[in-house]
């Protein structure tokens, strides 16, 4: 077999937790291509070492002397190289980023070289080879991922590697200039190498145990989903759940390999399996519960609209023109709503209201803010009769009013909006009924 494992900057933050890698991955020989990020916070008032590059560069932009901030972000690496009692000395690495931070390469190029190092140090640590993220991620002149270059340049320099690592989070232009990933990228990363080297699974490790039913934030100690599709996650990814990043699913979803969430602290969980199918029979109706606060609704009345040819086209033609995207447009007879996210709503409102007016001709116009939408996912909800009764049922009891129901013809997924104020208290209702009513 062939793993790909990914750790998280939770993972990485420190020797000790360097320590509990290293013993993961020579526990399984099958592990043998790793994806590090840059280390992250060791305690809760600790910065991560991504955002002090960021901090750095910013200074060295600005004209400051940035000696003593990259002397910081040396010792961070220093304390892990000597915790490991590592042979390794990163002073040429760090006066060469200093030159080009000086010089200005780019914010791109600073907050790469978090990954960057702690993949030197890592690789080290592991006697594995060391690929550098530029060398075989390809990004194109505007910016975006190259996929198909990178998947052919991968493939051929791994193709006969045993073990390596690559730093997650970033790659090349054509020019040869940093560019990075979106923050959280070096799942993305995890994910195309996975592909390249056709692995058998996507071992991705951080802090938690797994995939939640619900945001531990708002729901104490919440049960961790053991099997999950990949669209039951890009519905809960969409809506808020953080996890993995939503834009790591594409790659292996192409090749139909699995993800793994696992978590470095207690590696003997079972973590979440993340597949394209699956016949095994979901613990519970739903899956996961996620949503998201700020959204406000235009809702549109207007007599016989449903015989109109084009109502929605033209309704919509004046969001596309304002450049604001739309969440969900649930409708009735004689009546359209368009959801959108309230901030980017809110200095264009009149814009928008003018141009509905001249598009369609309402009767009335109606604006509705301080919304949260939330998603109730689950491929158990096909089977089970009585799905959106039971919601009802739940926020009822609860007290909270419905504002927005809409659900997808694949009966994969049902979201209901509701008012800000009313967000945690929802979550907390539904999962009761369909969760600790079902464990009792």
């Amino acid at each position: 077999m062939k793993k790909v494992v990914k750790f998280g900057g939770s993972s990485l933050a420190s020797a000790s937790q360097m320590q509990k890698v290293k013993q993961i991955i020579t526990s399984d020989p099958d592990r043998r291509y790793v994806i590090p990020s840059a280390p992250g916070r060791r305690y809760s008032d600790d910065a991560k070492v991504t955002d002090m590059l960021y901090q750095c560069y910013d200074a060295a932009a600005a004209g400051e002397d940035i000696t003593d901030r990259i002397g910081r972000i040396q010792s961070r690496f220093r304390e892990i190289i000597d915790g490991l009692n590592l042979d390794l000395d990163l002073s040429d690495e760090f006066a060469l980023i200093k030159d080009h931070f000086m010089r200005q390469a780019g914010r791109d190029y600073a907050a790469s070289r978090g990954e960057y190092l702690n993949g030197k140090v890592l690789a080290a640590y592991l006697g594995f080879r060391f690929i550098d993220a530029a060398e075989v991620i390809c990004f194109t002149e505007s910016g975006s991922f190259d996929s198909e270059k990178t998947h052919e340049i991968l493939r051929e320099r791994l193709k006969n590697m045993e073990q390596a690592v690559i730093p997650g989070f970033y790659g090349a232009m054509p020019d040869g200039s940093i560019k990075t990933f979106s923050r959280g990228g070096s799942d993305v990363t995890g994910s195309i190498v996975a592909r390249a080297v056709r692995a058998d699974v996507y071992e991705n490790w951080t802090d938690v145990s797994g995939v939640l039913v619900a945001d531990p934030r708002i729901v104490s100690n919440p049960e961790v989903v053991e099997t999950i599709t990949y669209r039951e996650l890009r519905e809960l990814s969409y809506m808020g759940a953080t996890v993995l990043h939503e834009d790591a699913i594409f790659p292996v979803r192409s090749e139909g390999i699995p993800i793994h969430i696992l978590n470095t602290n207690h590696p003997e969980d079972k973590g979440t399996l993340i597949v394209e199918s699956t016949c095994r029979s979901p613990r519970y109706v739903i899956t996961g519960i996620a949503g998201k606060k700020g959204f406000c609704s235009i809702n549109i009345e207007k007599d016989m609209m449903n015989s109109e040819i084009g109502f929605g086209r033209r309704v919509l033609q004046v969001f596309e023109d304002n450049e604001i995207s739309f969440e969900h447009t649930p409708s009735g007879i004689d009546t359209f709503s368009v959801l959108v996210h309230q901030d980017e709503f809110m200095e264009k409102e009149q814009s928008v209201i003018s141009g509905l007016h001249r598009a369609v001709h309402p009767d009335t116009i109606d604006l509705e803010g301080d919304l949260a939408l939330i998603a109730v996912v689950g491929r158990g909800m096909k089977a089970k009769k009585g799905t959106a009764g039971l919601i009802f049922s739940a926020l009822a009891h609860a007290r909270v009013n419905i504002k927005m129901i809409d659900q997808g013809s694949s009966e994969l997924n049902i979201i209901i909006g509701v008012r800000n104020e009313d967000f945690e208290a929802a979550i907390k209702a539904i999962y009761d009924i369909f969760v600790v009513a079902e464990m009792e």
